[in-house]
């Protein structure tokens, strides 16, 4: 249920309104957090998961955490060619590149091989020529890229300038205030970025939506 709320503002943003505009790239949405082990390949899949239940959208999830993938292993899929292949080599096709996976409408695209250069790979023209691939032609996909943490490794603010949306993982109880405001400075280059409060033990509103329908019993 959080998921589904999530994912509407998400989708609001992308798709827009009668009163609001879609945002520029709004369908290219970045998951990240400062620090490993902070819940954004969590928050990724199931977030993924949930936009694939939409009877009006398809979702591809981007595993765009090159040195440390874990999306195939999460979900039980085999190694494949992927993203990092199709930007390092004109000669790989990104579409080639995408597993269609038993649930409809949810794909996912494979971080690929790991260069020594990822990050240049990354800021160079063929990035947005390969995005657009993916988007400009499937005006139903939403692109959901598992990024790596911001304060660990530097693909993840060159990302930010090529998505329209960021949702910042934020770990309760762990992540700090110095950490977070470092990683949002990293992601400025992307407008629009909404923090995700992940691990909460409570809640503020005392909103709890399993015991309403007696899974908390």
């Amino acid at each position: 249920e959080e998921f589904r709320i999530i994912k509407r503002q998400l989708l609001l943003a992308a798709k827009g309104s009668t009163k609001y505009p879609p945002l520029p790239n709004g369908e290219r949405i970045l998951i990240c957090s400062a620090h490993p082990n902070e819940g954004k390949t969590f928050c990724a899949l199931n977030l993924a998961l949930s936009i694939a239940a939409e009877k009006d959208n398809e979702v591809l999830l981007v595993d765009a955490d090159f040195a440390k993938p874990s999306v195939l292993s999460s979900l039980g899929l085999e190694g494949h060619k992927g993203f990092m292949d199709a930007l390092a080599n004109p000669e790989v096709a990104v579409e080639d590149c995408i597993i269609h996976t038993d649930i409809p409408g949810f794909t996912v695209l494979p971080a690929g091989d790991q260069t020594n250069n990822d990050t240049e790979y990354l800021a160079s023209a063929r990035t947005e020529q390969v995005l657009n691939q993916l988007t400009q032609n499937n005006p139903t996909r939403i692109v959901i890229f598992d990024s790596p943490p911001a304060l660990s490794a530097s693909p993840a603010y060159v990302l930010a300038s090529h998505v329209g949306q960021v949702l910042m993982v934020v770990q309760a109880d762990e992540t700090t205030e110095t950490a977070l405001r470092d990683a949002l400075s990293l992601m400025a280059a992307c407008e629009h970025i909404q923090l995700l409060l992940n691990g909460t033990k409570f809640s503020p509103t005392g909103r709890s939506f399993g015991s309403y329908y007696g899974y908390g019993e």
